[in-house]
């Protein structure tokens, strides 16, 4: 019986293929969106979770107040990892470099990746997975561990345990272990490897003398709590932790530390109120409900269609009702066809989600896949094709069935004033849901646009950074590099500063001037430059002017933008003098004010800057190319 209802619901699918065609697309479309979203969702929910220690693993922060505002950094100062190690709280303590880009080779063979310097048991706390060596490989100085991946492309399918790589360019270190890659939804996804944090030490002085300061925010920390400890209870013991040791014109910043836990960095990293809330859970409930209306329309869509044809059917309703089929089998066969017909989009979806998860991916910087193992999945799927076919279905089967057959056969049928009522409030939903995504749609489009087109302060045009990571472009006679630039024809300009135009890489409240607020402590962004700094990126001049080598005095001179003159209130700021803790205390002179850069997220407010002639403090070489 049943085989026989699929049998008449395939043969009114073929018999009209036009109405088949529109239907089956139609629900087959919106169900390929839902599904990208909802792998999407399951992709950032599942962020970080490939950790063992995933529940107990944090990142040790501070709130802080700077220009009025309160809100977490997570750079901290180097001896409140030492400080912390004496806590039973905490299982693990490492101390943590950022994530920098390192030039490391075997021969002639030369990669630029990503790496960072750590503790010995940072490994341990990540509970790596290991493909050669063991876990503790960085108890040593001179030692290397590496990705799997980077490991293939510096030795092949060998064993690399013992072998020697070329670090920076300047120092042998040998290979200690081998690790599986990161998973790609994870915070380490792009560490390709991990240096000693001893070799770090002993290889930069500054740091050295930096393990006794309170008040030098440059390094990250990562911790593991005990399995019988929370994190509201240890965030209470540390949380004053800075505010009793740093220096006392300082206290007016009211550092406070605290844990940010694994499983909230990812979801919640937006602030409010000087409070981690929102962030990518915003999103993820956002495109959850986008989903949900896009399947909502689909489903509507699907279901006028079989509404509005299935009075056409009324005489095969009578004349089967004449030859003795009975309700029930009628309801039967209204939802055999549709649920055939919502088995059909199902499966046309999933060919339609193949087909554009690799666009999909690359447009969300993902490497999702079709969960075809996963039997929570199809189990989900199932329900909903069940469920789909079952409402979709459920109108026209008990409305048909309940026909008169004489007055159907006769044509004196008429259906009721309110019979297409069900139908009308479907394309009024249907409508709403459609202007609400299209007004959505538009909204976001005009924030993008208006980021992507928002004044940079500068020329971005042939415009290229280097970072200087390697002896040889440390030590480099920076005018005979630059002369040679220049005399190939190519290149307008070359300079060097503490950081690319696109990022701010220190930060720094010590500046002081004559009127300012004793207690206010304004972060300013601290960019070291060299002569022709301002000519590379483009500076656009408010007021004053730039540095120059005619003027002596400018190693003493000052530019700033727009934002820092603001803070400072200066009516002219060019002129006037600022003190600075960071050049032993000695009045530098503002020379000039020029617009403010996009130097970060262009979603996101300019902050004050201070550019001021420092090039042996350098990490970057600016190459302005010819048009």
């Amino acid at each position: 019986m049943y085989s026989n209802y699929l049998k008449i619901a395939f043969r009114n699918l073929t018999k009209n293929k036009v109405y088949s065609f529109i239907n089956i697309m139609g629900l087959a479309a919106g169900m390929a969106v839902a599904t990208l979203i909802g792998l999407w969702i399951h992709d950032e929910l599942n962020f970080n979770k490939s950790f063992a220690n995933y529940d107990k693993i944090g990142q040790v922060q501070m709130f802080q107040t700077f220009n009025d505002v309160r809100g977490p950094q997570t750079a901290i100062p180097l001896p409140l990892g030492k400080e912390l190690k004496k806590y039973d709280d905490f299982t693990e303590v490492s101390m943590a470099s950022w994530n920098f880009e390192h030039i490391i080779g075997v021969g002639d063979n030369m990669f630029t990746k990503n790496g960072m310097y750590v503790e010995p048991n940072f490994t341990k706390m990540l509970s790596l997975q290991m493909s050669y060596g063991a876990q503790n490989g960085l108890s040593d100085v001179n030692v290397i561990m590496l990705s799997e991946t980077l490991a293939k492309s510096l030795f092949g399918n060998s064993d690399p345990i013992g072998k020697i790589v070329k670090f920076d360019n300047k120092t042998d270190l040998s290979v200690t272990g081998v690790f599986k890659d990161f998973s790609q939804n994870s915070e380490f996804n792009d560490v390709s490897m991990f240096v000693p944090w001893s070799y770090y030490l002993a290889s930069e002085e500054w740091i050295q003398r930096s393990e006794q300061l309170w008040d030098n925010n440059s390094w990250q920390c990562f911790v593991q709590l005990n399995a019988n400890t929370d994190y509201q209870q240890t965030n209470k013991k540390i949380k004053d932790i800075v505010l009793n040791n740093i220096p006392k014109d300082m206290i007016t910043l009211q550092p406070e530390v605290f844990i940010h836990p694994m499983h909230k960095w990812r979801m919640y990293s937006g602030v409010k109120d000087g409070k981690y809330e929102g962030g990518i859970i915003t999103f993820v409930w956002l495109f959850g409900i986008i989903g949900v209306f896009v399947l909502l329309l689909a489903c509507i869509n699907f279901m006028n269609l079989s509404t509005a044809r299935s009075e056409n059917r009324a005489k095969e309703v009578g004349i089967r009702k004449s030859i003795g089929s009975i309700k029930s089998q009628l309801i039967y066969q209204f939802l055999s066809e549709s649920i055939l017909t919502v088995s059909i989009s199902f499966f046309v979806s999933i060919l339609m989600v193949l087909l554009s998860i690799s666009w999909f991916n690359d447009l969300a910087n993902k490497q999702i896949v079709m969960p075809y193992n996963n039997g929570g999945y199809w189990l989900v799927s199932l329900g909903f094709v069940i469920l789909t076919g079952l409402v979709a279905g459920s109108y026209p089967a008990l409305y048909l069935s309940s026909f008169d057959p004489v007055r159907v056969l006769k044509g004196t049928f008429k259906a009721g004033r309110f019979a297409s009522l069900p139908r009308k409030i479907l394309v009024v939903m249907q409508f709403t849901v459609s202007v609400t995504l299209i007004i959505g749609t538009i909204i976001v489009y005009k924030q993008i646009i208006f980021a992507k087109d928002r004044e940079v302060g500068y020329d971005r045009n042939g415009l290229l950074y280097v970072i200087i990571n390697t002896p040889n472009l440390q030590s480099a006679d920076y005018e005979t590099l630059r002369n040679d630039l220049i005399n190939t024809g190519m290149v307008e300009e070359l300079s060097k500063s503490s950081g690319p135009v696109t990022n701010v890489w220190s930060n720094t409240t010590q500046y002081y001037w004559e009127g300012k607020e004793p207690n206010s402590k304004p972060l300013f962004s601290n960019i070291a430059t060299s002569l022709n700094y301002g000519k590379t990126v483009g500076f656009e001049f408010v007021k004053g002017r730039d540095f120059s080598s005619e003027f002596k005095s400018d190693s003493l001179a000052l530019v700033i933008n727009e934002a820092a003159a603001e803070v400072i209130g200066f009516k002219d700021p060019v002129g006037k003098y600022l003190t600075s803790d960071n050049n032993d205390n000695q009045q530098m002179q503002i020379i000039g004010v020029v617009k403010n850069m996009v130097m970060e997220s262009p979603f996101t407010p300019v902050r004050p800057a201070i550019f001021f002639l420092d090039p042996g403090w350098a990490g970057v070489f600016n190459i302005k190319l010819k048009s």
